[in-house]
């Protein structure tokens, strides 16, 4: 029995020695993780977003508190004009969540374009959500005012051949983005202005 105590106490000691030592690591290596998925993830996918932009919209990006959760923001100025929010959205694809961003104009109220991130879609079909720019291109200029959907959902957005479970989840990440920014839209122009300062 005594050795049976010895090990659960031994046991014990490991797992809270482990726990924290994993603990402790993850906290030391966030940042360097967050910082490399900027750098070879989300930068270039928001700088090709705002390739007309005037200002280092990766530079140029803002937290923002929406609850518990903080929400990272990058502004696009044009003609040294900061109007557009570049906001990140994740919906469940085909084969598991897809990460977004969704540009947004916030003089005419529109979209001025959207990227996928990452994804876990199948290669040749539902990865055509990030790898076609024809597809993305459908996103452009729609209005905030009416929901994207893809046609068999009666909207104006052509779904990816064999992809049409991945095509609705970029539409349903695109529409949270969307319903995010007239949420916060005070706080968020508000935002802006200092960008601009």
């Amino acid at each position: 029995m005594g050795e049976m105590i010895k090990m659960v106490v031994v046991l014990s000691i490991l797992s809270v020695i482990s726990g924290g030592g994993l603990g402790y690591l993850e906290k030391k290596l966030k940042p360097i993780q967050e910082k490399q998925i900027m750098e070879k993830v989300k930068g270039p996918a928001v700088k090709d977003l705002l390739k007309d932009a005037s200002n280092d919209p990766v530079a140029d990006r803002f937290k923002i508190q929406d609850g518990d959760e903080e929400l990272t923001i990058f502004v696009g100025a044009i003609d040294g004009k900061p109007k557009i929010l570049v906001l990140e959205s994740n919906a469940s694809g085909y084969g598991g969540k897809l990460e977004l961003l969704v540009g947004i104009d916030t003089e005419e109220e529109k979209l001025s374009g959207i990227r996928v991130t990452t994804h876990t879609e199948t290669a040749g079909l539902g990865s055509n959500a990030k790898d076609d720019p024809s597809f993305a291109a459908q996103f452009e200029g729609k209005s905030l005012e009416k929901s994207v959907a893809v046609v068999p959902d009666n909207g104006e957005i052509s779904a990816i051949g064999g992809a049409t479970i991945t095509s609705r989840a970029v539409c349903k990440a695109a529409n949270q983005a969307i319903k995010k920014y007239k949420e916060l839209k005070p706080k968020l122009l508000e935002e802006l202005k200092k960008v601009s300062q």
